[in-house]
């Protein structure tokens, strides 16, 4: 099964008195991109819990929200750190002495610091941190979950559009012949009303249409481009981390696709291979959401 880089993933834990709240989401990106956002306490963990991600996640720019809030604390999750206030106040204090500043402390001042509402843990020891990395775990399950989803329903259009280009490449196979010959014969009886006497170069004449013709032969391309068709298919089915190279089989079914369009020399044929490169192009897009 297939998933798509873009997801949601949210778990909550307690532990001595206080929640941990850790949502996980992601956009789309050529290759693994992780931000964290930690409070203070959890700063010298950030390489840890970034290897934890890598192991479960890809492809994708990811952004992992982990909050600390306390429990039981007037029935809200907002909690003022009032240590981390008063040092806050303090800096700014010292700095507005020092260097002799009028303008008075503000708010808005006071909020430029991080962690004010974070509240202060005494100690974070190991098993704590064993159940904040369980609880990311199962962030990201749920969050693999959403993206499995959204990537099934990716899946089905792909398929079918994939279906549909099969299928046109069959009325292409099915008419090409026909109009190659007729395409032949038309140049044959073009050349004798502009040729009086015919016969002193009717053999020449004859390989020279033959080659001309045999260039409008579109039936290598048609093998190829089906061989690349069902290698598209084959490689839906293998499973996850599959979207560089579907998107390297789209650019080779392309590059068929506009042979044919360039070889084409029926207007129908022409409009079939217009179709097949529109549908190329909706398959190419929906692959930048594919992991």
């Amino acid at each position: 099964m297939i998933s798509s880089m873009t997801g949601f993933g949210k778990a909550v834990s307690v532990m001595n008195g206080f929640s941990f709240e850790i949502e996980v989401k992601s956009l789309n990106n050529r290759f693994l991109e992780i931000s964290l956002k930690l409070p203070q306490t959890l700063q010298n963990k950030e390489y840890e819990l970034k290897e934890l991600i890598r192991n479960k996640i890809k492809r994708g720019k990811i952004y992992v929200t982990i909050l600390i809030k306390k429990e039981g604390e007037n029935g809200s999750g907002l909690v003022i750190n009032q240590k981390r206030l008063e040092e806050s106040i303090d800096a700014l204090k010292k700095i507005r002495s020092k260097f002799k500043v009028k303008e008075k402390i503000k708010l808005a001042h006071i909020l430029q610091f991080k962690d004010l509402f974070t509240p202060e843990m005494e100690e974070f020891d190991d098993s704590n941190f064993e159940t904040l990395k369980n609880t990311l775990s199962h962030a990201i399950d749920n969050f693999i979950v959403m993206r499995n989803a959204e990537g099934a329903q990716l899946s089905k259009d792909l398929v079918q559009r994939i279906e549909n280009i099969t299928e046109t490449v069959g009325k292409i196979e099915q008419n090409y012949r026909s109009e190659v010959e007729e395409y032949f014969n038309k140049l044959k009886e073009r050349i004798k009303q502009l040729v009086n006497d015919i016969t002193s170069y009717s053999d020449r004449l004859e390989v020279e249409l033959a080659l001309i013709a045999d260039k409008s032969d579109i039936t290598e391309e048609c093998v190829r481009l089906k061989s690349h068709l069902n290698f598209f298919l084959n490689t839906i089915k293998e499973g996850s981390d599959v979207g560089r190279k579907l998107n390297f089989v789209c650019q080779e079914m392309h590059r068929e696709a506009n042979t044919i369009s360039s070889k084409a020399i029926s207007t129908e044929v022409s409009h079939l291979s217009v179709f097949i490169k529109e549908e190329i192009e909706r398959i190419r897009e929906q692959i930048q959401n594919i992991e």
